[in-house]
């Protein structure tokens, strides 16, 4: 699965040691949708990804992502772990230039493509 949108906010990052042990640690992120209606999702990422990623607040992003929904004591607790990002060129929008559709028009031509 993939999600879309800008990174608002880096949570602090926290760790600890497995019930066997192992360190880990994690690092959670808000993305912002965009869209008529953008949503606020929180992602997960963990171990050393978070260094290879090193995502700011501020960047566009592609994610894939990994949803995963666990039961604890009788309440379902759901996570959005990425696995991948892709950062977008820019941060501001993608301007064309491309000329208007109604400069190809011409007299008596109305029924020709303009390519």
């Amino acid at each position: 699965m993939e999600l879309s949108g800008k990174v608002i906010q880096q949570l602090p990052e926290v760790g600890g040691n497995s019930k066997s042990g192992n360190a880990w640690r994690k690092q959670e992120y808000i993305l912002e949708t965009g869209g008529q209606y953008p949503k606020k999702v929180c992602v997960s990422i963990w171990g050393d990804k978070i260094d290879q990623f090193s995502l700011k607040a501020g960047e566009n992003v592609t994610m894939g992502i990994d949803v995963e929904s666990r039961e604890y004591n009788g309440r379902w607790y759901t996570e959005v772990k990425a696995y991948k990002v892709d950062r977008a060129g820019s941060s501001g929008p993608v301007s064309s230039d491309m000329p208007e559709v109604d400069s190809f028009h011409s007299e008596g031509d109305e029924d020709r493509l303009p390519f």
